[in-house]
Formats: C-alpha cells, structure tokens, sequence
C-alpha cells in the first residue's frame, strides 16, 4: 500500500525536516511564550514573554527538525533496502533514530532509546491501524436501492 501522494524519498527528507521544524519552532513559541509571561514581574510580562521566545523557540524547532529529519531519513533508507511499505518500517526507522539520538551518551542509553523509540512508533502505527479499520467501516460499500420493492 504505497502512498503515491507524497513526494519521493529524497524531496520528503527534506520537506519531513521543515515541517518538523515549523512545528517545534511554533509549539516552542507557545509554550516558552507562556513559560515566559507566567515567570516575569508584573510590569515586563510582555517582554519577558518574547525574550523567552526568541532565546528558545527555534533550538526547539532545530530539535524537532533533527528527529524528523533523522527519522525520514532512515524510513527512505528502510523501504529502499525492504522494498515494501508498511508499518514496520516506521518502527524500524524510529529505533534507529532513537538510537543516533542517543550514541554519545553511551551504548546502553542508546540502546534504551533505540527500544524506547521504537515501542513509541509501534503504539503510533498501531493506533493508526485502528483508526484506519474504524472509520474503513462507516464507508463500506453499499447495495443500491432498488426501486419499487
């Protein structure tokens, strides 16, 4: 089940980075923004709002960008090397991401977070697969009405 909508796997690494990074960056805007206000005086909870924002909004955008960037990177790599397109790839692609993450801090940290990441991936595509099967059967082919009968 390919999904002939997204673009090929060079062009989605890089279009995967930016998306990530837009959603780290703009999630980091709201979230320091409000760490910010809620942490000034009276007087500068404006300003303090937007010194937070600036200071640490876009190195969560650039740590968003990382993992995504990563994790696209390995998930071409995986349906090159399986040719195939299914769910396993995203696990497999999300205990090597977790684990690049994680190499400087050692094996055995890399390795927890290689399996972390992976269990994470699982739950995602399987909650996927779910919802995918509930609402497949609310558009379940129908007979047609035949008049008169």
């Amino acid at each position: 089940m390919a999904d002939h909508s997204r673009d090929p796997c060079p062009y989605v690494i890089l279009n995967d980075f930016g998306g990530a990074f837009a959603m780290g960056a703009i999630g980091g805007a709201l979230w320091h923004g409000i760490k910010g206000w809620r942490n000034s005086p009276m007087g500068e909870r404006r300003i303090g709002a937007l010194a937070a924002i600036k200071a640490r909004a876009p190195v969560l955008g650039g740590n968003f960008g990382v993992w995504g960037g990563l994790f696209s990177t390995y998930d071409c790599a995986v349906k090159g090397i399986r040719h195939k397109e299914d769910p396993w790839n995203a696990i497999i692609a999300g205990f090597f991401t977790g684990g690049s993450l994680a190499i400087r801090a050692g094996y055995k940290q890399a390795r927890n977070s290689a399996i972390g990441c992976a269990m994470l991936l699982g739950v995602f595509e399987g909650v996927g697969i779910m919802m995918n099967k509930a609402f497949a059967a609310n558009n379940a082919p129908q007979a047609p009405m035949i008049p008169g009968q």
